[in-house]
Protein backbone atom coordinates (compact mmCIF):
# COMPACT_ATOMS: atom_id res chain seq x y z
CA UNK A 1 0.00 0.00 0.00
CA UNK A 2 1.77 3.04 -0.58
CA UNK A 3 1.25 6.47 1.60
CA UNK A 4 -1.63 7.60 -0.67
CA UNK A 5 -3.53 4.62 -1.44
CA UNK A 6 -7.58 4.88 -0.06
CA UNK A 7 -7.20 1.32 1.18
CA UNK A 8 -5.16 -0.66 3.99
CA UNK A 9 -4.75 -3.59 3.27
CA UNK A 10 -2.67 -6.58 5.51
CA UNK A 11 -3.47 -10.31 6.84
CA UNK A 12 -3.40 -11.18 10.14
CA UNK A 13 -4.52 -14.16 12.35
CA UNK A 14 -1.37 -16.40 10.65
CA UNK A 15 -2.09 -15.18 7.67
CA UNK A 16 -5.98 -16.62 7.71
CA UNK A 17 -7.48 -13.13 7.77
CA UNK A 18 -7.53 -10.68 4.98
CA UNK A 19 -7.97 -7.05 6.44
CA UNK A 20 -9.38 -4.59 4.03
CA UNK A 21 -10.09 -0.84 5.36
CA UNK A 22 -11.41 2.29 3.98
CA UNK A 23 -8.90 4.77 4.49
CA UNK A 24 -10.34 8.42 3.07
CA UNK A 25 -12.54 9.24 6.51
CA UNK A 26 -14.22 10.89 6.98
CA UNK A 27 -16.68 10.10 3.90
CA UNK A 28 -14.57 7.27 2.41
CA UNK A 29 -16.18 7.79 -0.70
CA UNK A 30 -16.42 4.75 -2.94
CA UNK A 31 -14.74 6.28 -6.01
CA UNK A 32 -12.96 5.23 -8.90
CA UNK A 33 -9.69 4.88 -7.19
CA UNK A 34 -11.72 3.01 -4.38
CA UNK A 35 -13.23 0.82 -6.57
CA UNK A 36 -9.51 -0.06 -8.50
CA UNK A 37 -7.87 -0.76 -4.92
CA UNK A 38 -10.73 -3.23 -3.61
CA UNK A 39 -10.48 -5.21 -6.57
CA UNK A 40 -7.08 -5.08 -7.09
CA UNK A 41 -6.79 -6.32 -3.63
CA UNK A 42 -9.58 -8.84 -3.66
CA UNK A 43 -8.04 -10.32 -6.90
CA UNK A 44 -4.70 -10.49 -5.21
CA UNK A 45 -5.39 -12.24 -2.68
CA UNK A 46 -8.00 -14.86 -4.27
CA UNK A 47 -6.79 -18.55 -3.90
CA UNK A 48 -4.25 -17.84 -1.32
CA UNK A 49 -4.51 -20.96 0.37
CA UNK A 50 -3.62 -19.90 4.08
CA UNK A 51 -6.79 -17.27 4.00
CA UNK A 52 -10.54 -18.16 5.18
CA UNK A 53 -11.86 -15.01 5.22
CA UNK A 54 -12.08 -11.36 4.64
CA UNK A 55 -12.88 -8.59 7.24
CA UNK A 56 -13.85 -4.94 5.26
CA UNK A 57 -14.09 -2.00 7.71
CA UNK A 58 -13.11 1.44 7.36
CA UNK A 59 -11.14 4.49 8.97
CA UNK A 60 -12.76 7.01 10.77
CA UNK A 61 -16.46 7.62 12.22
CA UNK A 62 -18.27 6.45 9.08
CA UNK A 63 -18.08 3.31 7.11
CA UNK A 64 -18.93 5.13 3.87
CA UNK A 65 -21.34 8.43 2.57
CA UNK A 66 -21.53 6.46 -0.76
CA UNK A 67 -20.17 6.95 -4.53
CA UNK A 68 -18.60 9.97 -5.78
CA UNK A 69 -22.19 12.07 -7.27
CA UNK A 70 -19.66 14.00 -9.72
CA UNK A 71 -18.98 10.26 -11.24
CA UNK A 72 -22.72 9.77 -11.68
CA UNK A 73 -23.24 12.76 -14.34
CA UNK A 74 -23.86 11.65 -17.66
CA UNK A 75 -20.50 12.15 -19.05
CA UNK A 76 -19.10 9.62 -16.63
CA UNK A 77 -21.98 7.25 -15.17
CA UNK A 78 -21.30 4.10 -17.73
CA UNK A 79 -17.70 3.96 -16.69
CA UNK A 80 -18.51 4.18 -13.12
CA UNK A 81 -21.15 1.57 -12.96
CA UNK A 82 -19.00 -0.87 -14.99
CA UNK A 83 -16.30 -0.73 -12.48
CA UNK A 84 -18.29 -1.06 -9.38
CA UNK A 85 -20.77 -3.84 -10.67
CA UNK A 86 -17.33 -5.73 -11.78
CA UNK A 87 -16.16 -5.16 -8.28
CA UNK A 88 -19.75 -6.02 -6.83
CA UNK A 89 -19.38 -9.59 -8.84
CA UNK A 90 -15.99 -10.24 -7.94
CA UNK A 91 -16.96 -9.76 -4.13
CA UNK A 92 -19.88 -12.03 -4.43
CA UNK A 93 -18.03 -14.50 -6.25
CA UNK A 94 -14.85 -14.43 -4.05
CA UNK A 95 -13.86 -18.11 -3.13
CA UNK A 96 -14.69 -17.12 0.96
CA UNK A 97 -16.78 -15.55 3.30
CA UNK A 98 -16.47 -11.95 3.85
CA UNK A 99 -17.18 -10.06 6.32
CA UNK A 100 -18.02 -6.48 6.49
CA UNK A 101 -18.24 -4.26 9.97
CA UNK A 102 -19.80 -0.61 9.32
CA UNK A 103 -20.08 2.11 12.07
CA UNK A 104 -21.57 5.75 11.29
CA UNK A 105 -22.87 6.58 7.59
CA UNK A 106 -22.93 3.42 5.09
CA UNK A 107 -25.37 5.09 2.75
CA UNK A 108 -25.43 4.62 -1.27
CA UNK A 109 -22.68 2.99 -3.27
CA UNK A 110 -21.17 2.52 0.38
CA UNK A 111 -24.08 0.24 1.27
CA UNK A 112 -23.87 -1.69 -1.83
CA UNK A 113 -20.49 -2.35 -1.32
CA UNK A 114 -21.52 -3.91 2.12
CA UNK A 115 -24.16 -5.84 0.15
CA UNK A 116 -21.38 -7.58 -2.09
CA UNK A 117 -20.13 -9.36 1.93
CA UNK A 118 -21.76 -12.41 3.30
CA UNK A 119 -22.30 -10.54 6.94
CA UNK A 120 -22.73 -7.28 8.03
CA UNK A 121 -21.79 -6.29 11.74
CA UNK A 122 -23.30 -2.53 12.43
CA UNK A 123 -22.30 -0.66 15.21
CA UNK A 124 -24.63 1.05 17.32
CA UNK A 125 -24.65 4.16 15.70
CA UNK A 126 -24.71 2.86 12.04
CA UNK A 127 -27.09 4.46 9.56
CA UNK A 128 -28.09 2.28 6.55
CA UNK A 129 -29.66 3.53 3.25
CA UNK A 130 -29.47 4.08 -0.60
CA UNK A 131 -30.78 7.65 -0.61
CA UNK A 132 -30.05 7.87 -4.61
CA UNK A 133 -33.78 8.11 -4.81
CA UNK A 134 -33.67 12.16 -3.29
CA UNK A 135 -31.54 13.56 -6.14
CA UNK A 136 -33.68 11.63 -8.84
CA UNK A 137 -32.08 8.48 -9.76
CA UNK A 138 -31.97 4.92 -8.39
CA UNK A 139 -29.17 2.40 -6.36
CA UNK A 140 -28.96 -0.07 -9.63
CA UNK A 141 -26.63 -2.46 -7.32
CA UNK A 142 -28.84 -2.42 -4.70
CA UNK A 143 -31.95 -2.99 -6.53
CA UNK A 144 -30.50 -6.51 -7.21
CA UNK A 145 -28.76 -6.84 -3.34
CA UNK A 146 -31.22 -5.71 -1.45
CA UNK A 147 -34.33 -7.89 -2.22
CA UNK A 148 -32.82 -11.54 -1.65
CA UNK A 149 -31.22 -10.01 1.42
CA UNK A 150 -34.29 -8.66 3.60
CA UNK A 151 -36.92 -9.56 1.16
CA UNK A 152 -38.91 -7.47 -1.64
CA UNK A 153 -41.39 -5.03 0.02
CA UNK A 154 -38.65 -3.92 2.76
CA UNK A 155 -36.25 -3.51 -0.13
CA UNK A 156 -38.87 -1.50 -2.07
CA UNK A 157 -39.09 0.43 0.58
CA UNK A 158 -35.50 1.77 1.45
CA UNK A 159 -35.13 2.03 -2.60
CA UNK A 160 -38.35 4.02 -3.28
CA UNK A 161 -38.38 6.21 -0.24
CA UNK A 162 -34.15 6.68 0.17
CA UNK A 163 -34.42 6.57 3.98
CA UNK A 164 -31.97 5.27 6.50
CA UNK A 165 -32.55 2.84 9.19
CA UNK A 166 -30.95 2.82 12.10
CA UNK A 167 -28.57 -0.64 13.32
CA UNK A 168 -31.58 -2.21 15.71
CA UNK A 169 -34.14 -1.48 12.30
CA UNK A 170 -31.64 -2.77 10.12
CA UNK A 171 -31.37 -6.04 12.43
CA UNK A 172 -34.98 -6.51 12.26
CA UNK A 173 -35.16 -6.46 8.61
CA UNK A 174 -31.87 -8.69 8.34
CA UNK A 175 -29.46 -6.49 6.41
CA UNK A 176 -27.45 -6.54 9.31
CA UNK A 177 -26.22 -9.88 11.10
CA UNK A 178 -25.55 -8.19 14.67
CA UNK A 179 -25.08 -4.96 16.49
CA UNK A 180 -22.57 -4.30 19.05
CA UNK A 181 -20.68 -1.18 20.58
CA UNK A 182 -17.75 -2.74 18.51
CA UNK A 183 -18.48 -4.06 15.28
CA UNK A 184 -14.88 -4.68 13.98
CA UNK A 185 -14.55 -7.04 17.03
CA UNK A 186 -17.74 -8.37 16.96
CA UNK A 187 -16.81 -9.94 13.24
CA UNK A 188 -13.24 -10.87 14.60
CA UNK A 189 -14.93 -12.76 17.16
CA UNK A 190 -17.36 -14.03 14.64
CA UNK A 191 -14.09 -15.34 12.77
CA UNK A 192 -12.12 -16.67 15.85
CA UNK A 193 -15.52 -18.78 16.95
CA UNK A 194 -17.09 -19.69 13.64
CA UNK A 195 -14.21 -19.64 10.59
CA UNK A 196 -10.56 -20.27 12.07
CA UNK A 197 -10.05 -23.71 11.95
CA UNK A 198 -11.84 -24.53 9.10
CA UNK A 199 -10.67 -26.26 5.96
CA UNK A 200 -10.17 -22.96 3.44
CA UNK A 201 -11.02 -25.47 0.40
CA UNK A 202 -14.00 -26.63 2.49
CA UNK A 203 -15.41 -23.49 2.99
CA UNK A 204 -14.79 -22.73 -0.97
CA UNK A 205 -16.79 -25.31 -1.81
CA UNK A 206 -19.63 -23.90 1.23
CA UNK A 207 -19.28 -20.47 -0.39
CA UNK A 208 -19.92 -21.95 -4.04
CA UNK A 209 -22.68 -23.86 -2.80
CA UNK A 210 -24.55 -21.47 -1.13
CA UNK A 211 -24.01 -18.35 -3.24
CA UNK A 212 -24.49 -20.20 -6.96
CA UNK A 213 -27.93 -19.67 -7.99
CA UNK A 214 -27.54 -16.21 -6.46
CA UNK A 215 -24.52 -15.19 -8.32
CA UNK A 216 -26.01 -16.35 -11.83
CA UNK A 217 -29.53 -14.09 -10.53
CA UNK A 218 -26.98 -10.76 -10.30
CA UNK A 219 -24.75 -11.30 -12.89
CA UNK A 220 -28.05 -11.20 -15.35
CA UNK A 221 -29.95 -8.50 -13.24
CA UNK A 222 -27.17 -6.12 -12.99
CA UNK A 223 -26.43 -5.82 -16.46
CA UNK A 224 -30.21 -5.47 -17.43
CA UNK A 225 -30.52 -3.24 -14.58
CA UNK A 226 -27.17 -0.73 -15.53
CA UNK A 227 -28.86 -0.66 -18.89
CA UNK A 228 -32.42 0.65 -17.45
CA UNK A 229 -29.76 3.21 -15.39
CA UNK A 230 -27.87 4.34 -18.84
CA UNK A 231 -30.62 3.99 -21.58
CA UNK A 232 -33.91 4.84 -19.89
CA UNK A 233 -32.90 6.83 -16.67
CA UNK A 234 -29.95 9.02 -17.44
CA UNK A 235 -32.10 10.40 -20.85
CA UNK A 236 -34.23 12.27 -18.35
CA UNK A 237 -34.36 15.69 -17.76
CA UNK A 238 -35.16 15.04 -13.70
CA UNK A 239 -31.99 12.65 -12.96
CA UNK A 240 -29.49 14.94 -14.67
CA UNK A 241 -31.27 18.44 -12.55
CA UNK A 242 -31.12 16.17 -9.38
CA UNK A 243 -27.51 15.06 -9.85
CA UNK A 244 -26.45 18.75 -10.91
CA UNK A 245 -28.56 20.07 -7.81
CA UNK A 246 -26.78 18.30 -5.22
CA UNK A 247 -23.18 18.92 -6.54
CA UNK A 248 -24.90 22.90 -6.54
CA UNK A 249 -25.85 22.46 -3.19
CA UNK A 250 -29.64 23.74 -4.34
CA UNK A 251 -32.73 21.90 -3.76
CA UNK A 252 -33.66 20.11 -7.10
CA UNK A 253 -36.31 21.51 -9.61
CA UNK A 254 -38.71 18.40 -10.92
CA UNK A 255 -40.52 18.45 -14.22
CA UNK A 256 -41.33 14.63 -14.09
CA UNK A 257 -39.80 13.69 -17.40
Amino acid sequence: MTADSPLKVWTERDGALLRLRLARPKANIVDAAMIAALRSAFDAHRGKSAILAALLDADGPHFSFGASVEEHLAEHCAAMLASLHALLLSMIEWPLPILVAVKGQCLGGGLELALGGSLIFAADDAKLGQPEIQLGVFAPAASCLLPPRIGQAAAEDLLFSGRSVGADEALRLGLVSSVSADPEAAALAYFDQHLAGKSASSLACAVAAARGGYLARVRRRIHEVERLYLDRLMQTRDANEGLAAFIAKRPPKWEHQ
